[in-house]
């Protein structure tokens, strides 16, 4: 499908890509990961064609269909969700269209033969119109919008009036229903709720494409990818296996590099020792230029090790508050006629996490403002405990930062210089040097993130409410948050799609449904077992209220609809299929054939690439040479076959149009 050979890119002096060959094909699910800044996004737009590579060739089979979900989409408006969606469709769209100005005409003509021609045209179109599957297209795609949260009301709400997050939905809907062959998903979790996400997960575990994705939630890559592929020091190595299979592999690997750069060390050194004891022997004067050469020629083992700087802080040590932090009492909160809360009742006590679990629109953020202070209610009362400072941490804060400040001028104006230095404390959010006279305008979503919580932390706090905490942050950089609040004495409210750090921190879960607030005293095991909420091995499901229209259903391929055919139709089918299996015979043994040798050459590279950083690998010149030899062999074999393999895939596609061409 899409084959990368000898790929090179730079921005400006700094080299992002040096000699990188990658191969998309189908049914592969890949995951790119590394730190922030490696190339991740530019390795996504030259995979789509959107960005030129500096040198190297980029393949794509012929008549490729790629879809591509950036982090930033363009708004739109004048049409309904439901109807942006179907966009996808394309043909299936105009099709619609010509039909319905056919049966106008063909009401408006009188019988006779132009009547009767004008039927055959409707015929031979309403046919077409069957094969692409219209007449389900539009309950394939609700389908989609309810699995990543839209409900019957929604799909019909002009798609200019919804959020940046509603409309990063309904880009990824489209592209769902549209079903191209490669899909390219740019951190596609960011704006989804934890059942989105889970609905999301079983739908491209079932994808019969090509899936290259980014993300920093870890859950989601075990539950999708059947491939990483780490990029770092200007280079890619592919894994094969989930996230949790990678992060082993890679730190077998590593142990490996070192053990064998350890004992090339130790060779080295010997030799060093034999040359200067030896160099003025003339006995030994041929053996001492052999060493001299063969320590010349000897290709240095490299160790790979991380390089990219973390985050680190922990949260600053809270004053002491009551034993309950805030309490609510018989609140209720409306948004016009919709009453969200009635008569809510609900105690926080000092030192729980909570995590604030439901599908999307139930509550949970308005619940979460309520606490932190930052939104009124209707009636009731909130009542904050003994000596509570409370911080509080959205999306909005984020889109809050002045983009005409620089980072220090943002950060300065909330914390007392005398006492706290904000260039240290930036240095600690991974902003150093001349990084902190950015200005805010042109932070990355990970930066302005970092920057958000670096304000937070500004003032100490005992009461922390956190919306969506995680976004935009990279896999380390989540660690680091999550082992803070770990290690944090006072009360978090949480509200996250990362299930990874609902398990880790939380130590109550909160179920937000209906008007009510559910308690669970436990953590996300606790709150799974009471509800029936299957986790499974791989990830955590949301609780799903009764209400929510197709909140829990299963993935669902966009299918053809059953067509009414007579047995002619159904004969000539037949014809067409056996005539595609002639025509194609030799062309789909000799795919098979190749499949199974690359498959195997495949499996040789790799256990190659074991034995290369296998220390006992480097005791003699020569061993190294040949199995240096047998490697590069092996990668030149798989790319001829792969190029092989697309021209018979292409070949076969060409033989199985033509064949299936009915004769007109």
């Amino acid at each position: 499908m899409i084959s990368l050979s000898g790929v090179e890119r730079a921005h400006g002096t700094r080299v992002l890509f040096r000699d990188v060959s990658l191969r998309i094909m189908p049914g592969r699910r890949i995951a790119l990961v590394g730190a922030n800044g490696v190339g991740k996004t530019t390795l996504l737009d030259i995979v789509s064609g959107e960005q030129q590579p500096d040198g190297g060739e980029v393949a794509r089979s012929k008549d490729l269909q790629i879809g591509y979900l950036r982090q930033e989409v363009a708004e739109t408006s004048g049409r309904t969700v439901l109807a942006e969606v179907l966009t996808a469709a394309g043909d299936v769209t105009s099709l619609e269209q010509r039909l319905r100005n056919l049966e106008a005409r063909i009401a408006a003509t009188p019988s006779g033969e132009e009547q009767d021609a004008l039927l055959a045209d409707y015929g031979r179109l309403q046919h077409h119109f069957e094969h692409l599957g219209g007449y389900s297209i539009e309950a394939a795609a609700r389908r989609v919008l309810a699995g990543l949260g839209f409900d019957d009301a929604d799909v019909e709400r002009d798609v200019g009036l919804l959020s940046g997050g509603w409309m990063m939905r309904v880009a990824l809907a489209r592209l769902l229903l549209a079903r191209p062959d490669v899909l390219l998903l740019d951190e596609p979790t960011n704006h989804l709720d934890l059942a989105s996400v889970t609905w999301l997960e079983q739908f491209l575990a079932d994808y019969d494409g090509a899936i290259v994705l980014v993300s920093h939630d870890r859950d989601f890559i075990n539950a999708v990818a059947n491939r990483v592929v780490e990029i770092a020091h200007a280079s890619i190595t592919e894994y094969v296996g989930d996230y949790a299979d990678f992060v082993e592999e890679r730190a077998l690997r590593l142990a490996q590099q070192e053990a064998a750069a350890s004992n090339q060390q130790r060779k080295i050194a010997q030799t060093e020792r034999f040359i200067e004891r030896f160099r003025y022997k003339a006995s030994k004067a041929r053996q001492v230029q052999s060493r001299v050469k063969a320590l010349d020629r000897l290709e240095r083992v490299e160790v790979q090790r991380e390089t990219a700087r973390r985050m680190r802080f922990r949260f600053p040590a809270p004053p002491r508050a009551g034993r309950d932090v805030v309490r609510l009492a018989q609140l209720t909160k409306r948004y016009g006629d919709k009453l969200v809360y009635g008569g809510l009742d609900l105690v926080l006590e000092r030192g729980k996490k909570v995590a604030l679990v439901g599908p999307n629109g139930a509550g949970k953020s308005t619940l979460l403002k309520i606490l932190a202070g930052v939104l009124d209610f209707d009636a009731g009362q909130r009542i904050l405990g003994h000596n509570v400072n409370v911080a509080y941490f959205a999306q909005h804060q984020i889109e809050g930062l002045d983009p005409g400040k620089t980072v220090l001028q943002e950060l300065s104006a909330v914390v007392d210089t005398s006492k706290v230095n904000p260039r240290s404390m930036l240095g600690a959010f991974l902003f150093s040097g001349q990084d902190v006279d950015k200005r805010v305008s042109v932070l990355s979503g990970g930066e302005r993130s970092r920057l958000a919580l670096a304000k937070m932390l500004a003032n100490p706090a005992n009461l922390l409410c956190m919306d969506e905490p995680t976004n935009h942050l990279d896999i380390p950089s989540r660690d680091v948050l999550e082992d803070a609040l770990v290690e944090y004495p006072g009360t978090v409210v949480l509200i996250t799609h990362d299930r990874h750090l609902i398990r880790s921190v939380a130590d109550v879960i909160i179920e937000v449904g209906a008007g009510t607030a559910t308690v669970y005293p436990g953590d996300f095991e606790y709150y799974a077992e009471r509800t029936g909420v299957d986790l499974g091995d791989r990830g955590a499901t949301e609780g799903v209220t009764p209400d929510r229209p197709g909140a829990a259903a299963a993935p669902m391929p966009l299918p053809a609809p059953a067509s009414r055919k007579t047995a002619d139709d159904k004969r000539a089918e037949a014809e067409r299929r056996n005539l595609v299996h002639r025509h194609t015979k030799r062309l789909r043994d000799r795919l098979l054939a190749v499949e199974r040798e690359l498959v195997a050459e495949e499996a040789l590279i790799a256990e190659l690439t074991r034995e290369m950083a296998d220390p006992d690998s480097y005791g003699e010149a020569e061993q190294v040479r040949e199995l240096v030899g047998r490697h590069g062999a092996a990668k030149d074999r798989a790319a001829e076959l792969f190029e092989e393999w697309a021209r018979l895939s292409s070949a076969i596609e060409q033989e199985t149009a033509r064949a299936e061409t009915p004769a007109r």
